[in-house]
């Protein structure tokens, strides 16, 4: 029996997209004040020489700025609040953050509580809500996490490990400049470890109980132009049509889980970064051929669809052809490697039933905290 579509897709989010476009930064920011807060990490936009960039182009176009660099790989929910007393206290009309998806959720948690009073960790979990923020402009090094094209901000409470997403549309970037000049410094490891996140992000988006048309025809795109060029920008650095689809795959896939979200994979995933501080990208290699395999059958049409973009046959196949293809990333790992142990595991299944219930939830198929935990063993 034929089932009506029955669906909304809201994304005001303004991309410019290009080689060269951060040269064009301060124009794009005059129309939102007189001062920026630039939130970066604590060493790659300054070494790349990308910070003196964007304080050149934001000189030129008479706006001032002050240096926020305390952004950490998974950022906590105290630094933001660090951030945005500084903003506060500076007068900053706008946030650019410079940077990978950490510094990317780092600026956008800094412009969220700089206007917002209170516990941020109320915000997170939707016990307290506000629609402003600071405008936001971003420029991604990375192109792994998608932070440019959503309005999610991933952050880790240090006094619990709970690492879970500030949701709001007010955070979406007023201005996300997606400029594949500005990833090419990136180590080949980075490059593996974040391109991977972004193929996590579209198939986990195509996957969800919440996947609609237009998120599932992103989501493919998103895929195609991954198989095709990841690798090849992996290893060869100067392949620039590698870098350019990569860097737009990545942008994809942040885009279609603003609308889809993300599944079990990103939500097993969090509570291990969130207790050991991993790299997130190395724990979603670890965890989502596993998750896969054990999730295929809810939704076999569409695993078969993706094994076959990676050269499988069908769903049955599908965990096997990530497998592979992130043993040509040199990405291969399991949760022991990355330093988790046994006992962890009780925590961990408990917390991602806390912290990712809605991924927990939208996955093809709904595991038990003691299923979690089962599959996060099988990871081991």
């Amino acid at each position: 029996m034929y089932k009506t579509m029955d669906f909304s897709y809201y994304l005001p989010v303004n991309i410019v997209f290009g080689r060269g476009k951060i040269r064009q930064i301060g124009e794009m920011a005059k129309p939102y004040g007189k001062k920026a807060l630039i939130v970066t990490g604590q060493n790659s936009a300054k070494k790349s020489g990308l910070y003196d960039k964007v304080v050149t182009a934001l000189e030129a176009a008479g706006i001032g700025h002050v240096l926020f660099d305390r952004a950490s790989k998974n950022p906590l929910t105290t630094t933001a609040l660090e951030g945005a007393s500084m903003a506060v206290k500076e007068e900053c009309d706008m946030v650019v953050a410079v940077g990978g998806g950490s510094v990317m959720d780092c600026g956008k948690a800094i412009a969220f509580m700089a206007v917002n009073t209170g516990d941020i960790n109320d915000y997170i979990f939707n016990r307290k809500f506000s629609r402003k923020a600071l405008p936001v402009l971003v420029i991604p090094t990375t192109c792994g996490t998608g932070s440019e094209g959503n309005g999610f901000a991933v952050l880790t409470n240090p006094e619990n490990n709970d690492k879970k997403s500030l949701r709001c549309n007010a955070i979406i970037p007023a201005v996300s400049v997606v400029d594949p000049e500005c990833m090419m410094t990136m180590p080949g490891k980075v490059l593996a470890s974040v391109g991977f996140d972004a193929l996590c992000h579209s198939m986990e988006a195509y996957t969800s109980r919440m996947a609609q048309p237009f998120t599932d025809a992103l989501a493919l795109y998103a895929m195609k132009l991954t198989a095709d060029c990841l690798v090849k920008a992996y290893k060869h650095k100067d392949d620039g049509e590698a870098w350019d689809k990569i860097t737009l795959a990545s942008t994809i896939g942040g885009m279609v889980i603003n609308t889809a979200g993300v599944t079990l994979a990103h939500g097993m995933e969090h509570p291990v970064s969130g207790l050991k501080d991993i790299v997130h990208g190395q724990g979603l290699a670890a965890l989502t051929p596993v998750v896969i395999e054990a999730s295929f059958k809810g939704c076999p049409e569409k695993y078969g669809e993706i094994s076959r973009i990676f050269g499988g046959r069908d769903a049955t196949d599908c965990g096997e052809r990530i497998r592979a293809f992130i043993g040509e990333l040199d990405l291969s790992c399991t949760l022991s490697d990355l330093g988790i142990e046994e006992a962890d595991i009780p925590w961990m299944a408990h917390n991602c039933m806390k912290v990712s219930a809605a991924g927990v939830a939208s996955n093809p198929v709904v595991f038990t905290e003691a299923e979690i935990a089962d599959l996060y063993r099988a990871a081991m």
